[in-house]
């Protein structure tokens, strides 16, 4: 029988490695994406090319608007896990910060995610085991300087997932956040030399991550490896926070 999950944000660097990493583990996958529609059809096609055995669907929905949530779950089918990688940041003071940014980035970070998992939470519990796994931030944990909504609302990420790892562990779900430090990807390729060269020295290892090391981590949480694990924020950050 096919393992479904869902990618939110499949076209992003870190969930396209998450989908690669889950795909060569058996899984079939809804590929979400908002606007990226060329990206995440050339994903498909490479994945359904190396593994004909599995299915592979876009699915497209806009987290910026208050129905995209319904968008998406009308599109899905049979599910085992849902893995949250999609977002956006934001950079500014917070004096500088809209009304019409903050609710950008709630709805795309925590409203949209929250409804989406609660449409999808009977395809969830029709199996014994399933999972929900977001993609926080160690901004979550700690907040930043000039990130402070975007602080916010990865920090929201981690309270939800504390909270609903309590309400359906009895339905076997298993909720989970993974909160990455700097990670080489596009979201912070605004950063010149002397500014990586800077953050690297404070981070112990020394070295930004890569979108490998989210997609590795996140593929052995949902195996059926990890299943005595919920309701954790598991960092992986090089040792930048402890």
């Amino acid at each position: 029988m096919k393992k479904f999950a869902l990618i939110c944000g499949a076209s992003g660097a870190i969930g396209e490695a998450i989908s690669r990493s889950l795909a060569q583990d058996g899984w079939s996958l809804y590929l979400h994406y908002n606007e990226s529609a060329e990206k995440v059809q050339a994903l498909y096609t490479q994945l359904a090319g190396d593994f004909p055995e599995q299915e592979f669907i876009p699915v497209q929905a806009d987290f910026s608007t208050d129905t995209g949530a319904e968008q998406l779950a009308s599109q899905i089918f049979s599910l085992q896990a849902i893995v949250f990688a999609n977002g956006h940041a934001y950079y500014g003071l917070l004096e500088d910060t809209t009304g019409a940014d903050m609710t950008k980035l709630w709805l795309v970070h925590v409203q949209n995610p929250m409804r989406t998992t609660a449409l999808l939470a009977s395809k969830l519990r029709a199996h014994p085991v399933s999972y929900v796994l977001v993609i926080g931030s160690i901004w979550g944990d700690v907040g930043a300087a000039g990130e402070v909504a975007y602080s916010a609302v990865k920090g929201a990420q981690h309270s939800f997932v504390k909270a609903y790892a309590q309400e359906v562990a009895y339905n076997g779900i298993r909720v989970n956040v993974i909160a990455p430090g700097i990670i080489d990807t596009a979201m912070n390729s605004k950063l010149n030399a002397e500014e990586r060269e800077e953050l690297a020295s404070q981070i112990p290892l020394q070295a930004f991550g890569e979108a490998r090391d989210i997609a590795n981590m996140a593929t052995f949480y949902v195996s059926g490896k990890a299943d005595y694990v919920t309701g954790q924020i598991i960092r992986v950050n090089g040792g930048w926070y402890i």
